[in-house]
């Protein structure tokens, strides 16, 4: 009781900081070289960044707080068109709910759609099951087919939540079969596992991961191109195949299990897929809709016309129509994270403020022109932007806001460089490193879900998430001298 109470008054400090914060930038004098507007729209960011590193408030009203405040202050702000007149609270709403209008908030409300309807039917614990009912009962097989079901669910499951939702429970049903508690090494082993693959995978597809739309939004207006499907699968699935790989070599050898195998742990998982039954009609639907789907996805501008997020509005609304869909209305508002949605949009539009107020640029001018970035090689900036993103990631609980503060800011970064260099592909890696969540469990929405569970500690996560997280930049580094280069991402 005592804990909850301190937490609550501590939370109050931590708004109280963001306030303060809030105002102490607002009463700085101006830069010669910031517009008005820009000094306030840097005075929101940090007082975003305080309350999403602190999480003093939830997630949702935060956004709500966000969008207060760019309403009134860049409301009372000069225009950046016209510094003579304010540039008007309407206006500046218009703004502060930008990011409402975007295709990349209807993409992620899609997925979180397709995620509702995959646990709707239990389709994702079927599959899970079924890979790992291949794999047998040896312990290092069994973190194989963990990494296999988590590399699967990526392609049909776009939210890294729902895919370690799925795996997880099955995981510790078999640790518990073999008569061994939840904090034990295996079950450490198995879940930590599963949801750093799940992390992996973030980064290689492109619709794994809410984050990935806000930064292909940023780079879609600030350099007019958009990334699809297929080619984000090219730029990126080399990297996570590879970093896969590595997942297992650590893992089998910094939590080191009880047992090298789960005696009768193949009949376990056979008889809970028995238990599931043959497949329902709903299954069979979704099955047709999610393949017609990933088809679609993969041949985006090759094939058909068609964006990401407009096919899979289309495959929502097939999969809520009744006889042909699998689930209803009612069966969706429970399971849709609506605040997600929200906090979504208020981040691109937050992004857009910055870059359009002008504040994200004198940000990056003044930071990284300090650390002389502006005039090193390529390969010097790509190493010390990418380090400073994976620290700064241990302050953010959401990558989805990680990236709404720090995307307009590289954008801005990499029109100032004086190397030759593709822009969008420079900010795409960037993005990449974004989903490393790998160190911490509150570097990642799966991670704490997988800590809830109570089989590891911050110390056994760390233990295997600081070789990852060395493997996972020098592997940048790597694909950065070499592949990038090659496939002209760089």
């Amino acid at each position: 009781m005592k804990t909850s109470v301190d937490k609550k008054n501590l939370n109050w400090l931590w708004l109280c900081l963001a306030f303060l914060a809030l105002i102490t930038i607002l009463l700085l004098p101006t830069p010669a070289d910031l517009p008005e507007s820009g000094q306030r729209a840097l005075a929101i960011l940090a007082f975003a960044v305080i309350l999403w590193v602190t999480e003093a408030v939830s997630y949702p009203v935060s956004a709500f707080m966000i969008i207060g405040l760019i309403s009134v202050l860049l409301g009372l702000a000069p225009s950046i068109e016209d510094p003579s007149t304010p540039l008007g609270t309407g206006n500046a709403l218009k703004l502060a709910l930008s990011g409402f209008s975007s295709s990349a908030v209807a993409l992620v409300a899609g997925a979180l759609f397709l995620a509702a309807a995959m646990q709707a039917t239990n389709f994702h614990k079927r599959l899970a099951l079924f890979i790992l009912s291949k794999v047998g009962p040896k312990t290092n097989n069994i973190v194989i087919g963990a990494i296999l079901v988590s590399i699967v669910l990526a392609f049909f499951v776009p939210s890294a939540t729902a895919r370690a939702g799925a795996v997880i429970p099955i995981l510790l049903g078999m640790v518990a079969a073999f008569g061994l508690a939840k904090e034990s090494r295996l079950a450490a082993l198995l879940v930590i596992t599963s949801v750093q693959a799940v992390s992996i995978w973030n980064v290689g597809i492109k619709t794994a991961a809410a984050q990935n739309m806000i930064g292909l939004e940023f780079m879609e207006k600030a350099f007019g191109e958009s990334v699809s499907w297929s080619e984000w699968l090219l730029y990126a699935g080399p990297w996570s195949i590879i970093m896969s790989i590595l997942l297992f070599f650590i893992m089998i050898r910094v939590i080191r299990p009880e047992t090298s195998e789960i005696t009768n742990g193949d009949i376990l998982v056979k008889r809970q897929l028995q238990e599931l039954g043959p497949l329902t009609a709903p299954e069979k639907r979704l099955i047709f809709i999610s393949i017609a789907l990933l088809f679609l996805w993969s041949t985006e501008e090759i094939l058909h016309p068609f964006d990401t997020s407009t096919v899979t509005l289309i495959a929502v609304a097939i999969l809520l129509t009744p006889k042909i869909g699998v689930f209803d209305w009612k069966t969706v508002e429970k399971q849709i994270p609506w605040g997600t949605i929200i906090v979504f949009a208020v981040g691109i539009s937050l992004g857009g403020v910055l870059l359009e107020t002008e504040g994200a640029a004198w940000l990056s001018s003044k930071v990284f022109s300090a650390l002389g970035l502006d005039s090193m090689p390529l390969l010097s900036i790509i190493a010390i932007l990418t380090l400073f993103n994976i620290l700064i990631h241990l302050g953010f609980a959401s990558a989805t806001s990680l990236a709404s503060a720090l995307i307009p800011i590289v954008i801005t970064l990499v029109t100032t460089l004086n190397v030759d260099v593709n822009e969008a592909g420079f900010v795409l890696i960037q993005q990449f490193v974004i989903s490393f969540g790998f160190l911490l469990p509150v570097s990642a929405p799966q991670n704490m879900l997988a800590y809830g569970t109570g089989t590891f500690t911050v110390k056994d996560f760390l233990k295997a998430g600081i070789p990852l997280t060395i493997a996972a930049y020098l592997l940048v580094m790597l694909f950065s001298m070499t592949y990038w280069k090659w496939i002209g991402l760089l």
